[in-house]
């Protein structure tokens, strides 16, 4: 059976991960993992303090190469292929397989509220700087870079249900039961 790449695509904090998660038989590939590392690669912006920070909510940012490269891999291997991340409805990898665009819809403010609790309480990041770099840079980048995505996916979801749902949803309608 030719294999079946399922991209969850949506702002940060939407759900992707948990959804990809909920699966539990699949190859899942993060998009956060496929970040540029070097500065003469990718996007890199000043903040309000003056540290050049890596612009994640522009695809400039993501090494698509090696998230191509990587994709092709688990396609060959598995017959089911997670890719989760902001862009991941942009991978367009080069070996036969079905596929299944959805895009993960959540309200902003829940997405930030999400987005805070994972970077700010959970991994301790600096609460002011998050907030600066969203109303600087990443509410806009949202809107410019995935928002737009929305219209090329098969299919909606609404990331405040429970992940269990959501992946019996698209199982459902992406055909990969």
């Amino acid at each position: 059976m030719t294999p079946l790449l399922l991209t969850l695509t949506g702002g940060s904090g939407a759900g992707k991960t948990t959804i990809a998660e909920a699966f539990g038989d699949a190859e899942v590939l993060h998009g956060d993992d496929y970040y540029v590392t070097t500065r003469d690669r990718g996007v890199w912006i000043p903040d309000r303090t003056g540290i050049p920070r890596l612009d994640v909510g522009d695809p400039r940012s993501i090494d698509a190469g090696r998230l191509t490269a990587d994709t092709a891999a688990a396609l060959r291997r598995h017959r089911l292929v997670i890719v989760e991340g902001l862009f991941a409805a942009r991978i367009r990898p080069p070996v036969p397989h079905r596929r299944c665009d959805v895009f993960v819809e959540l309200a902003a403010d829940l997405r930030l509220a999400r987005k805070i609790h994972r970077k700010c309480v959970r991994d301790g990041f600096p609460l002011d700087v998050l907030l600066a770099n969203y109303l600087d840079h990443r509410r806009d980048a949202h809107e410019q870079h995935v928002e737009p995505l929305r219209a090329h996916c098969d299919l909606v979801v609404d990331g405040s249900r429970p992940a269990a749902s959501i992946a019996a949803e698209i199982r459902a309608e992406s055909g990969c039961a």
